[in-house]
């Protein structure tokens, strides 16, 4: 009778098992989820903010999806990104994923006629868009090495800093002025997630056993 013995596998190649497993685990994966839920809720807000749609029942048809996509997804992008240490991925969706959620409850209160929406000025809302815009001030910074999410949150900062002058001073015309930047970072947003799919399609599968680490390049920040 023979016997066959298996060896155990070394240090070395257990941890080249795990490069290559971590590969799949891209950084990107997250961003693409993100960056599309956030281009979404964005860009429907923002075009109900320049006027280019809208009634008095709009908050009603906008909640849903605003709740579900620029909320729940961003949100669930917002942890993963936690897991893969992308602290701007992190931080750019648990930031708007709660903000455009907050803002959909609102819109859905005033739809609903349970909340009457101020005419003029609004100060609270004028400080909503502060906090949100110094946030986003702050990881644009940390974001500097990445062109195409500087320029993202370059708008998005801009579009939210906008939008709180326009609601401290009662400045219709800076609102719609607000809502073109959050438009332009909405549609920067789309460009990135469809950029990063297309470059995560061509990631060829990684044999069992080979030593690959994650691109620097997969990542958004």
């Amino acid at each position: 009778m023979t016997s066959s013995v298996v060896s155990m596998p070394s240090p070395q190649q257990v941890e080249e098992g795990k490069l290559a497993r971590r590969a799949f685990v891209s950084p990107a994966l997250p961003s693409i989820l993100g960056m599309y839920a956030f281009a979404a809720a964005t860009f429907l807000v923002a075009a109900h903010m320049a006027h280019w749609f809208g009634n008095a029942q709009t908050g009603i048809v906008l909640f849903p999806l605003v709740l579900i996509f620029g909320g729940l997804a961003q949100f669930y992008a917002a942890a993963w990104a936690f897991r893969t240490n992308d602290a701007v991925s992190l931080a750019l969706h648990g930031t708007w994923g709660s903000f455009w959620t907050a803002y959909g409850l609102l819109e859905f209160l005033y739809a609903t006629g349970r909340v009457v929406r101020p005419q003029g000025a609004f100060p609270a809302l004028g400080f909503w868009f502060i906090a949100a815009a110094a946030i986003t001030w702050a990881i644009m910074v940390a974001a500097r090495k990445n062109v195409g999410v500087t320029a993202l949150l370059t708008f998005l900062a801009v579009g939210s800093t906008l939008e709180a002058i326009a609601e401290l001073a009662g400045l219709e015309w800076m609102r719609i002025l607000g809502g073109y930047f959050l438009i332009a970072s909405a549609l920067i947003a789309w460009a990135v997630a469809s950029a990063l799919m297309a470059r995560f399609g061509r990631v060829e599968k990684v044999p069992a056993g080979t030593s690959v680490a994650p691109s620097e390049s997969a990542r958004v920040a």
